[in-house]
Protein backbone atom coordinates (compact mmCIF):
# COMPACT_ATOMS: atom_id res chain seq x y z
CA UNK A 1 0.00 0.00 0.00
CA UNK A 2 2.81 2.16 1.17
CA UNK A 3 4.60 1.88 -2.53
CA UNK A 4 0.81 2.26 -4.40
CA UNK A 5 0.94 5.69 -2.40
CA UNK A 6 4.44 6.60 -2.53
CA UNK A 7 3.97 6.22 -7.06
CA UNK A 8 0.45 8.14 -6.78
CA UNK A 9 2.24 11.16 -4.81
CA UNK A 10 5.24 11.22 -7.25
CA UNK A 11 2.53 11.51 -10.06
CA UNK A 12 0.98 14.53 -8.12
CA UNK A 13 4.46 15.73 -8.49
CA UNK A 14 4.69 15.29 -12.13
CA UNK A 15 1.66 16.72 -12.57
CA UNK A 16 1.92 19.97 -10.74
CA UNK A 17 5.41 20.39 -13.00
CA UNK A 18 2.98 19.75 -16.03
CA UNK A 19 0.56 22.91 -14.65
CA UNK A 20 3.64 25.01 -14.00
CA UNK A 21 3.06 28.38 -16.20
CA UNK A 22 6.16 29.01 -18.23
CA UNK A 23 6.50 31.80 -15.52
CA UNK A 24 7.05 34.48 -19.05
CA UNK A 25 5.95 38.37 -17.70
CA UNK A 26 3.85 39.98 -20.95
CA UNK A 27 2.88 43.91 -19.28
CA UNK A 28 0.10 44.92 -20.49
CA UNK A 29 -1.13 41.54 -20.59
CA UNK A 30 0.14 39.59 -17.92
CA UNK A 31 -2.26 39.95 -14.69
CA UNK A 32 -0.42 41.91 -11.43
CA UNK A 33 -2.56 40.80 -9.06
CA UNK A 34 -2.59 42.84 -5.82
CA UNK A 35 -2.64 39.92 -3.50
CA UNK A 36 -3.03 35.86 -4.21
CA UNK A 37 -1.60 32.58 -2.86
CA UNK A 38 2.03 30.85 -3.78
CA UNK A 39 1.60 27.04 -3.92
CA UNK A 40 3.99 24.42 -4.85
CA UNK A 41 4.12 20.95 -5.73
CA UNK A 42 4.60 20.18 -1.85
CA UNK A 43 1.41 21.65 -0.94
CA UNK A 44 -0.79 19.92 -3.79
CA UNK A 45 0.97 16.84 -2.48
CA UNK A 46 0.39 17.69 1.16
CA UNK A 47 -3.07 18.22 0.04
CA UNK A 48 -3.53 15.11 -2.26
CA UNK A 49 -1.97 13.24 1.24
CA UNK A 50 -4.69 14.54 3.69
CA UNK A 51 -7.67 13.72 1.15
CA UNK A 52 -5.82 9.89 1.28
CA UNK A 53 -6.44 9.69 4.68
CA UNK A 54 -10.35 10.39 4.07
CA UNK A 55 -9.83 12.29 7.37
CA UNK A 56 -12.81 14.75 6.42
CA UNK A 57 -12.82 16.64 9.26
CA UNK A 58 -10.55 18.64 12.46
CA UNK A 59 -8.18 15.62 13.47
CA UNK A 60 -4.33 15.13 13.74
CA UNK A 61 -3.34 17.60 10.94
CA UNK A 62 -5.17 20.56 12.68
CA UNK A 63 -3.53 19.77 16.08
CA UNK A 64 0.44 19.52 14.33
CA UNK A 65 -0.99 22.73 12.73
CA UNK A 66 -1.60 24.31 16.15
CA UNK A 67 0.90 23.45 17.67
CA UNK A 68 3.73 24.56 15.47
CA UNK A 69 2.17 27.98 14.45
CA UNK A 70 1.51 28.59 18.51
CA UNK A 71 5.60 27.36 18.72
CA UNK A 72 6.51 29.89 15.96
CA UNK A 73 4.72 32.87 17.28
CA UNK A 74 6.00 31.65 20.75
CA UNK A 75 2.92 31.61 22.28
CA UNK A 76 1.08 28.74 24.15
CA UNK A 77 -2.02 27.97 22.64
CA UNK A 78 -3.43 28.37 18.90
CA UNK A 79 -7.19 27.18 17.77
CA UNK A 80 -8.04 26.80 14.12
CA UNK A 81 -11.05 27.98 12.45
CA UNK A 82 -12.54 28.47 9.40
CA UNK A 83 -11.70 32.05 8.79
CA UNK A 84 -10.01 35.27 9.93
CA UNK A 85 -13.18 36.82 10.10
CA UNK A 86 -14.65 33.61 12.61
CA UNK A 87 -11.41 33.87 14.73
CA UNK A 88 -12.33 37.72 14.96
CA UNK A 89 -15.51 36.52 16.30
CA UNK A 90 -14.21 34.21 18.53
CA UNK A 91 -11.85 36.34 20.16
CA UNK A 92 -14.07 39.16 20.81
CA UNK A 93 -17.21 36.76 21.93
CA UNK A 94 -14.54 34.76 24.22
CA UNK A 95 -14.28 38.14 26.01
CA UNK A 96 -18.09 38.14 27.17
CA UNK A 97 -17.54 34.79 28.53
CA UNK A 98 -18.68 34.07 31.98
CA UNK A 99 -15.60 32.75 33.33
CA UNK A 100 -14.11 36.16 33.47
CA UNK A 101 -16.30 37.26 35.90
CA UNK A 102 -15.82 41.02 36.72
CA UNK A 103 -13.81 41.20 33.81
CA UNK A 104 -16.61 40.03 31.50
CA UNK A 105 -17.86 42.43 28.35
CA UNK A 106 -21.30 43.33 28.58
CA UNK A 107 -23.96 44.39 26.25
CA UNK A 108 -23.22 48.23 26.30
CA UNK A 109 -19.74 47.65 27.25
CA UNK A 110 -17.53 50.08 24.26
CA UNK A 111 -14.37 48.66 22.74
CA UNK A 112 -12.51 51.17 20.87
CA UNK A 113 -11.31 50.04 17.48
CA UNK A 114 -10.40 51.75 13.81
CA UNK A 115 -12.62 53.51 12.00
CA UNK A 116 -10.67 52.80 8.42
CA UNK A 117 -10.01 49.18 8.41
CA UNK A 118 -12.31 45.98 7.13
CA UNK A 119 -15.43 44.85 8.73
CA UNK A 120 -14.75 41.80 10.63
CA UNK A 121 -12.57 43.75 12.64
CA UNK A 122 -15.15 45.71 14.03
CA UNK A 123 -18.63 43.57 13.31
CA UNK A 124 -17.66 41.23 16.50
CA UNK A 125 -17.89 44.10 18.73
CA UNK A 126 -21.82 44.86 17.40
CA UNK A 127 -22.92 41.36 17.05
CA UNK A 128 -22.08 41.11 20.69
CA UNK A 129 -23.98 44.13 21.94
CA UNK A 130 -20.98 46.27 22.29
CA UNK A 131 -20.23 49.60 21.38
CA UNK A 132 -17.79 50.41 18.94
CA UNK A 133 -15.40 53.74 19.15
CA UNK A 134 -13.74 54.92 16.49
CA UNK A 135 -10.50 56.37 15.95
CA UNK A 136 -8.74 57.81 13.29
CA UNK A 137 -5.95 56.83 11.50
CA UNK A 138 -2.32 58.46 11.06
CA UNK A 139 -1.50 59.11 7.07
CA UNK A 140 1.61 56.98 6.18
CA UNK A 141 1.38 54.42 8.33
CA UNK A 142 -2.09 53.96 8.25
CA UNK A 143 -2.72 53.11 11.54
CA UNK A 144 -4.12 54.65 14.74
CA UNK A 145 -1.38 56.08 17.39
CA UNK A 146 -1.68 55.50 21.10
CA UNK A 147 -2.55 58.86 21.30
CA UNK A 148 -5.58 58.48 19.26
CA UNK A 149 -6.36 55.45 21.80
CA UNK A 150 -5.82 57.20 25.09
CA UNK A 151 -8.04 60.25 24.29
CA UNK A 152 -10.98 57.47 23.24
CA UNK A 153 -10.91 55.90 26.73
CA UNK A 154 -13.96 56.64 28.74
CA UNK A 155 -15.82 55.02 31.42
CA UNK A 156 -17.20 52.79 29.83
CA UNK A 157 -14.29 51.36 27.65
CA UNK A 158 -13.71 47.94 28.46
CA UNK A 159 -11.42 46.33 25.52
CA UNK A 160 -9.57 48.01 22.29
CA UNK A 161 -9.78 45.93 18.84
CA UNK A 162 -7.25 46.63 16.53
CA UNK A 163 -5.64 45.59 13.13
CA UNK A 164 -2.15 46.25 11.80
CA UNK A 165 -2.94 47.79 8.98
CA UNK A 166 -1.77 46.49 5.48
CA UNK A 167 0.99 44.28 7.63
CA UNK A 168 2.20 47.62 9.36
CA UNK A 169 2.26 47.23 13.03
CA UNK A 170 0.64 49.81 15.14
CA UNK A 171 2.03 50.92 18.24
CA UNK A 172 1.32 47.65 19.80
CA UNK A 173 3.48 48.22 22.98
CA UNK A 174 2.23 51.57 23.92
CA UNK A 175 -1.19 50.39 23.35
CA UNK A 176 -0.54 46.93 25.40
CA UNK A 177 0.33 49.13 28.22
CA UNK A 178 -2.24 51.59 27.95
CA UNK A 179 -4.61 48.30 27.84
CA UNK A 180 -2.89 47.01 31.54
CA UNK A 181 -2.64 50.46 33.45
CA UNK A 182 -6.78 50.97 32.19
CA UNK A 183 -7.66 47.72 32.68
CA UNK A 184 -8.61 46.96 29.29
CA UNK A 185 -8.63 43.63 26.92
CA UNK A 186 -6.70 44.19 23.89
CA UNK A 187 -7.25 41.96 20.88
CA UNK A 188 -4.54 41.95 18.02
CA UNK A 189 -6.21 41.35 15.03
CA UNK A 190 -2.82 39.99 13.13
CA UNK A 191 -4.68 38.72 9.94
CA UNK A 192 -2.36 40.71 7.63
CA UNK A 193 0.56 41.16 9.39
CA UNK A 194 2.22 37.89 10.30
CA UNK A 195 5.75 38.04 10.94
CA UNK A 196 6.11 41.55 11.18
CA UNK A 197 7.83 43.23 14.47
CA UNK A 198 7.44 45.92 16.74
CA UNK A 199 10.18 46.78 18.85
CA UNK A 200 11.65 43.24 17.57
CA UNK A 201 8.80 41.17 19.54
CA UNK A 202 6.70 39.54 16.84
CA UNK A 203 2.94 41.52 16.11
CA UNK A 204 0.08 38.95 18.06
CA UNK A 205 2.09 38.40 20.79
CA UNK A 206 1.01 41.79 22.76
CA UNK A 207 -2.50 41.61 23.21
CA UNK A 208 -4.75 39.21 25.35
CA UNK A 209 -5.39 36.88 22.37
CA UNK A 210 -4.32 37.60 18.73
CA UNK A 211 -5.90 36.44 15.32
CA UNK A 212 -4.75 35.37 11.80
CA UNK A 213 -6.47 34.82 8.21
CA UNK A 214 -5.34 31.98 6.13
CA UNK A 215 -7.29 33.04 3.15
CA UNK A 216 -5.51 33.02 0.11
CA UNK A 217 -4.59 36.76 -0.36
CA UNK A 218 -2.54 36.34 3.29
CA UNK A 219 1.06 35.76 4.39
CA UNK A 220 0.05 31.54 4.64
CA UNK A 221 -3.03 30.29 3.13
CA UNK A 222 -5.35 27.14 3.66
CA UNK A 223 -7.87 28.22 0.96
CA UNK A 224 -10.02 29.46 4.22
CA UNK A 225 -9.09 29.56 7.42
CA UNK A 226 -8.17 31.57 10.41
CA UNK A 227 -6.45 31.26 14.19
CA UNK A 228 -6.85 32.51 17.48
CA UNK A 229 -4.00 32.62 19.63
CA UNK A 230 -3.04 33.33 22.98
CA UNK A 231 -1.20 32.71 26.18
CA UNK A 232 -4.17 32.90 28.56
CA UNK A 233 -5.51 29.58 29.31
CA UNK A 234 -8.68 30.38 30.60
CA UNK A 235 -9.35 32.48 27.29
CA UNK A 236 -7.97 29.48 25.10
CA UNK A 237 -9.87 27.57 27.07
CA UNK A 238 -13.05 29.43 26.37
CA UNK A 239 -12.29 30.08 22.45
CA UNK A 240 -11.82 26.26 22.13
CA UNK A 241 -15.73 26.17 24.09
CA UNK A 242 -16.90 28.84 21.66
CA UNK A 243 -15.62 27.35 18.36
CA UNK A 244 -16.72 24.34 19.24
CA UNK A 245 -20.43 24.34 19.62
CA UNK A 246 -20.26 25.57 23.28
CA UNK A 247 -19.56 22.14 24.88
CA UNK A 248 -18.06 21.99 28.65
CA UNK A 249 -15.86 19.09 27.45
CA UNK A 250 -12.96 19.38 25.80
CA UNK A 251 -11.61 15.81 24.64
CA UNK A 252 -10.33 16.10 20.68
CA UNK A 253 -12.55 14.61 17.94
CA UNK A 254 -12.18 10.46 18.75
CA UNK A 255 -11.47 10.62 22.28
CA UNK A 256 -13.88 9.97 24.82
CA UNK A 257 -12.90 10.25 28.28
CA UNK A 258 -9.36 12.03 28.65
CA UNK A 259 -10.31 13.23 32.13
CA UNK A 260 -11.13 10.25 33.31
CA UNK A 261 -14.54 11.45 34.86
CA UNK A 262 -16.71 11.78 31.81
CA UNK A 263 -20.04 10.27 33.58
CA UNK A 264 -18.95 12.27 36.87
CA UNK A 265 -20.00 15.72 36.25
CA UNK A 266 -22.81 18.24 37.24
CA UNK A 267 -22.97 21.32 36.36
CA UNK A 268 -26.13 23.72 35.92
CA UNK A 269 -29.54 22.29 36.62
CA UNK A 270 -28.19 18.77 34.92
CA UNK A 271 -28.61 15.22 36.77
CA UNK A 272 -25.27 14.21 38.56
CA UNK A 273 -23.27 12.09 36.29
CA UNK A 274 -24.53 13.27 32.69
CA UNK A 275 -22.36 13.14 29.71
CA UNK A 276 -19.51 15.52 29.97
CA UNK A 277 -19.54 15.45 26.08
CA UNK A 278 -22.93 16.63 25.97
CA UNK A 279 -22.95 19.90 28.79
CA UNK A 280 -22.58 23.16 27.15
CA UNK A 281 -21.22 26.08 29.18
CA UNK A 282 -21.30 28.72 26.73
CA UNK A 283 -23.27 29.71 23.62
CA UNK A 284 -20.95 28.79 20.64
CA UNK A 285 -20.84 28.05 17.35
CA UNK A 286 -19.46 25.50 14.82
CA UNK A 287 -16.15 27.33 13.63
CA UNK A 288 -13.48 24.39 13.15
CA UNK A 289 -11.49 23.68 10.26
CA UNK A 290 -10.55 20.48 8.68
CA UNK A 291 -7.57 18.68 8.60
CA UNK A 292 -7.27 18.96 4.70
CA UNK A 293 -6.88 23.02 5.33
CA UNK A 294 -4.65 22.40 8.05
CA UNK A 295 -2.39 20.08 5.61
CA UNK A 296 -2.10 22.78 3.61
CA UNK A 297 -1.29 24.90 6.11
CA UNK A 298 1.46 23.17 7.70
CA UNK A 299 2.91 22.86 4.43
CA UNK A 300 2.53 26.61 4.00
CA UNK A 301 4.65 27.34 6.98
CA UNK A 302 7.52 25.86 6.04
CA UNK A 303 7.73 28.84 3.45
CA UNK A 304 7.01 31.64 6.26
CA UNK A 305 10.39 33.39 6.46
CA UNK A 306 10.37 33.07 2.18
CA UNK A 307 7.29 34.45 2.29
CA UNK A 308 7.72 37.17 4.49
CA UNK A 309 11.24 38.27 2.32
CA UNK A 310 9.43 38.30 -0.29
CA UNK A 311 6.84 41.04 0.62
CA UNK A 312 9.32 43.19 2.05
CA UNK A 313 11.68 43.13 -0.74
CA UNK A 314 8.61 44.21 -2.96
CA UNK A 315 7.80 46.29 -1.05
CA UNK A 316 11.29 48.39 -0.48
CA UNK A 317 11.53 47.56 -4.52
CA UNK A 318 8.56 49.61 -4.94
CA UNK A 319 9.39 52.57 -2.07
CA UNK A 320 12.46 53.23 -3.85
CA UNK A 321 11.37 53.18 -7.17
CA UNK A 322 8.71 55.81 -6.32
CA UNK A 323 10.21 57.80 -4.28
CA UNK A 324 10.39 61.42 -4.75
CA UNK A 325 7.33 61.37 -7.33
CA UNK A 326 4.63 64.33 -6.92
CA UNK A 327 1.49 64.08 -6.11
CA UNK A 328 1.35 60.76 -4.48
CA UNK A 329 1.91 60.19 0.17
CA UNK A 330 3.76 57.21 0.20
CA UNK A 331 3.61 54.80 2.58
CA UNK A 332 6.22 54.31 5.89
CA UNK A 333 7.11 51.92 8.39
CA UNK A 334 5.93 52.34 12.03
CA UNK A 335 8.85 53.70 14.04
CA UNK A 336 10.30 51.11 15.82
CA UNK A 337 9.05 48.32 13.16
CA UNK A 338 10.21 45.68 10.54
CA UNK A 339 6.82 45.18 8.81
CA UNK A 340 5.86 41.82 6.51
CA UNK A 341 4.13 43.81 4.28
CA UNK A 342 0.52 43.08 3.35
CA UNK A 343 0.35 45.89 0.47
CA UNK A 344 2.03 49.00 -1.03
CA UNK A 345 0.06 51.65 -0.11
CA UNK A 346 -0.27 55.52 -1.79
CA UNK A 347 -2.91 58.42 -0.69
CA UNK A 348 -3.27 61.01 -3.35
CA UNK A 349 -2.35 64.68 -2.21
CA UNK A 350 -4.93 66.88 -2.37
CA UNK A 351 -3.23 69.37 -5.28
CA UNK A 352 -3.04 66.45 -7.73
CA UNK A 353 -4.20 67.24 -11.24
CA UNK A 354 -5.61 63.96 -11.18
CA UNK A 355 -8.41 61.94 -9.35
CA UNK A 356 -8.32 58.29 -7.59
CA UNK A 357 -10.15 56.93 -10.51
CA UNK A 358 -8.41 57.76 -13.02
CA UNK A 359 -5.09 56.81 -11.33
CA UNK A 360 -6.69 53.03 -10.82
CA UNK A 361 -8.42 53.14 -14.56
CA UNK A 362 -4.70 53.22 -16.08
CA UNK A 363 -3.45 50.65 -13.99
CA UNK A 364 -6.73 48.33 -14.23
CA UNK A 365 -6.00 49.02 -18.29
CA UNK A 366 -2.54 47.75 -17.63
CA UNK A 367 -4.03 44.86 -15.76
CA UNK A 368 -2.05 46.08 -12.52
CA UNK A 369 -4.97 45.30 -9.75
CA UNK A 370 -5.28 47.73 -7.22
CA UNK A 371 -7.49 47.69 -4.13
CA UNK A 372 -9.08 50.63 -1.81
CA UNK A 373 -7.86 50.60 2.02
CA UNK A 374 -10.72 47.98 2.51
CA UNK A 375 -13.38 49.63 3.62
CA UNK A 376 -12.62 53.24 3.85
CA UNK A 377 -14.26 55.13 6.68
CA UNK A 378 -16.43 52.31 8.02
CA UNK A 379 -18.95 54.48 9.63
CA UNK A 380 -20.00 55.73 6.06
CA UNK A 381 -20.91 52.53 4.77
CA UNK A 382 -25.17 51.65 4.72
CA UNK A 383 -24.67 48.76 7.33
CA UNK A 384 -23.33 51.03 9.69
CA UNK A 385 -26.07 53.79 10.04
CA UNK A 386 -27.97 53.72 12.70
CA UNK A 387 -25.20 51.09 14.73
CA UNK A 388 -25.01 52.57 18.17
CA UNK A 389 -21.52 53.95 18.28
CA UNK A 390 -18.68 56.49 19.48
CA UNK A 391 -16.67 58.97 17.33
CA UNK A 392 -13.45 60.04 19.67
CA UNK A 393 -12.13 63.34 17.93
CA UNK A 394 -12.57 63.55 14.06
CA UNK A 395 -12.39 60.95 11.09
CA UNK A 396 -10.61 63.04 9.39
CA UNK A 397 -7.89 61.44 7.77
CA UNK A 398 -10.29 58.20 7.81
CA UNK A 399 -12.45 60.32 5.45
CA UNK A 400 -9.16 61.12 3.20
CA UNK A 401 -8.99 57.83 2.71
CA UNK A 402 -11.97 56.89 1.72
CA UNK A 403 -11.85 58.98 -1.33
CA UNK A 404 -7.48 58.89 -2.20
CA UNK A 405 -5.94 55.64 -1.31
CA UNK A 406 -5.55 52.66 -2.86
CA UNK A 407 -3.31 50.08 -2.65
CA UNK A 408 -1.08 47.43 -5.03
CA UNK A 409 0.52 44.02 -4.50
CA UNK A 410 3.77 42.97 -2.79
CA UNK A 411 3.06 39.48 -2.66
CA UNK A 412 5.55 36.65 -3.28
CA UNK A 413 4.17 35.50 -6.78
CA UNK A 414 5.20 38.74 -8.31
CA UNK A 415 8.43 39.10 -9.73
CA UNK A 416 11.28 42.10 -10.31
CA UNK A 417 9.82 42.78 -13.28
CA UNK A 418 6.08 43.33 -12.70
CA UNK A 419 7.31 45.63 -10.00
CA UNK A 420 9.43 47.44 -12.05
CA UNK A 421 6.52 47.80 -14.54
CA UNK A 422 4.30 49.00 -11.93
CA UNK A 423 7.14 51.90 -10.82
CA UNK A 424 7.21 52.32 -14.79
CA UNK A 425 3.77 52.86 -15.32
CA UNK A 426 2.38 55.21 -12.00
CA UNK A 427 5.64 56.88 -13.02
CA UNK A 428 4.39 58.14 -17.06
CA UNK A 429 0.97 58.33 -15.31
CA UNK A 430 1.86 61.21 -13.34
CA UNK A 431 3.97 62.51 -15.53
CA UNK A 432 1.77 62.77 -18.10
CA UNK A 433 -0.55 64.56 -16.33
CA UNK A 434 1.83 67.19 -15.00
Amino acid sequence: MSHRKDRLLAEVRAYHREQESDGRFEPGVTEIWPSGAVLDANDRVALVEAALTMRIAAGSDCRRFESAFARRLGLRKAHLTNSGSSANLLALTALTSPVLGERRLRPGDEVITVAAGFPTTVNPIIQNGLVPVFVDIELGTYNATAEHVARAIGPRTRAISMAHALGNPFQAAEIAELAEAHGLFLVEDNCDAVGSTYRGRLTGTFGDLSTVSFYPAHHLTMGEGGCVLTSNMALARVVESLRDWGRDCWCEPGESNRCLKRFSYQMGTLPEGYDHKYIFSHVGYNLKATDIQAALGRSQLNRLDEFCAARRHNWRRLREGLDGLPHLLLPRATEGSDPSWFGFVMTIGPEAPFTTAELVAFLEERRIGTRRLFAGNLTAHPAYQGVEHRVSGTLTNSDIVTGRTIWTGVYPGLTDEMIDYVVTSIKEFVAARG
